[in-house]
């Protein structure tokens, strides 16, 4: 049921000035022909020494930036109060408001209405206020998936050495948070239930780092019940994968499990609806792409590594005029096969109906491998107009035939 934006909005203001009971909330995407100053908001209450303030984190298209504002009481000047009023004047699509009692989800739809889904969580949540990085992460340091993993020490103190990975995990955990949340606000994936719990695949998973930790954060942090499968091709993967399972009592019964197959050969009972491809090496990521549009899956997540393939073909091809200046240096042929290869990616998944965005998975002194592929089936594969014509003409013009393209049929039109 929709109902006016206002309205809705007013009832969500009232959630984010409540210091009591405001869990976290996160405001994204933006409203047909708008452009928001931010293209992500966050809010939680802090305590400092000089009392409690709300804490706001948004996002413009390269850098965070976090203040905190007073709270004051009722009928008193408040910062806190006229950072909210800010931000709900800025025209984002999707608000995800949760509080001690209840996750909100508010969905701003064409014709300007809101249609807001309100869900009762199964027992009272407590609130972590603290003012430390460490507690703003989206899974606490002394989660015990952090000790089970290896990446805490047996107090579950984050160890020194680890901390980019810790870091890595997190930023994944907020892409994941942001992405099914405007899926399933905008109607591109269904929402979960009990009986019919969201299905994630993992492809080429390894070690489930980002497995576990997308499957800790969704079912224990977001409530959503999840179905999660990890697929390695290495039998020491399942066997070390299912120990960590077993460690924080999750199993097959309590919807994650692990499987020894190829990313092109898995079998699976039922096409999954998100797609996960992390650090899937050279043509795995192509693998898992193919397989993700097989699936004609509604949200794919894909972080590439390594561009063998493009870059092998760019040292046997002539370089089209005027570009040799780019291929004759061997490092900077290696950079734009990775910009090529990504590039043609995406052009491959917008032609199979795909809206895709190419992000920053986490800064690149935390890790070089640091792009994401962000897809959400969008419509139907096209046949022509623009997007394929601009595909035709790059890969016509540098010489090259991308691995992705070979897997789903995908020929340059004649």
């Amino acid at each position: 049921m929709s109902e006016p934006l206002l309205r809705a909005l007013t009832r969500m203001r009232s959630h984010l000035l409540d210091p009591e009971a405001l869990v976290r909330a996160v405001a994204s995407g933006r409203q047909k022909g708008t452009s928001p100053t931010w293209r992500r908001a966050e809010f939680r209450y802090v305590d400092l020494k000089a009392g409690r303030h709300l804490q706001i984190t948004t996002y413009d298209a390269t850098q965070a930036h976090t203040h905190n504002y007073a709270v004051a009481p009722l009928g008193e000047p408040s910062p806190a109060r006229d950072a909210v009023d800010a931000l709900l004047d800025e025209p984002f699509a999707n608000w995800h408001v949760e509080t001690t009692t209840h996750s909100h989800q508010l969905r701003v739809t064409k014709a300007n209405l809101a249609v807001v889904h309100t869900q009762e969580r199964a027992e009272q949540v407590e609130i972590e206020r603290g003012h430390d990085r460490d507690k703003e992460r989206l899974l606490p340091s002394d989660d015990p998936l952090f000790k089970a993993l290896g990446l805490a020490d047996g107090e579950g103190r984050i160890k020194p050495s680890r901390q980019d990975k810790v870091r890595q995990v997190d930023e994944f955990l907020r892409l994941l948070d942001s992405a099914i949340s405007a899926a399933i606000g905008k109607g591109r994936l269904r929402r979960p239930t009990a009986e019919e719990p969201l299905r994630i695949v993992d492809l080429g998973c390894g070690n489930a780092y980002l497995t576990f930790a997308a499957y800790r954060f969704l079912s224990e942090v977001r409530g959503l019940p999840v179905r999660l499968t990890g697929v390695d091709v290495k039998e020491q993967s399942r066997e070390h994968n299912a120990a960590v399972a077993a460690e924080l009592g999750i199993d097959a019964d309590h919807g994650v499990d692990f499987v020894v197959g190829s990313i092109a050969g898995v079998s699976l009972d039922q096409a999954p609806e998100v797609v996960l491809a992390l650090h899937a090496c050279d043509t795995a990521t192509d693998e898992a792409l193919a397989r993700a549009i097989e699936w004609r899956a509604p949200l794919v997540l894909a972080a590439p590594c390594c561009h063998h393939d493009v870059a092998a073909q760019l040292r046997r091809s002539p370089t089209p005029a005027p570009y040799a200046m780019l291929t004759r240096h061997g490092i900077l042929r290696e950079r734009l096969a990775d910009t090529l290869t990504d590039g043609l990616r995406a052009s491959l998944m917008r032609i199979q109906g795909y809206k895709v965005d190419v992000v920053q998975f986490v800064e690149s002194q935390h890790t070089p491998r640091n792009t994401m592929l962000r897809a959400t089936l969008a419509g139907s594969p096209v046949a022509g107009g623009g997007i394929r014509k601009e595909y035709d003409e790059l890969v016509e013009q540098w010489g090259i035939t991308p691995r992705l393209a070979v897997l789903i049929g995908q020929q340059p039109s004649p």
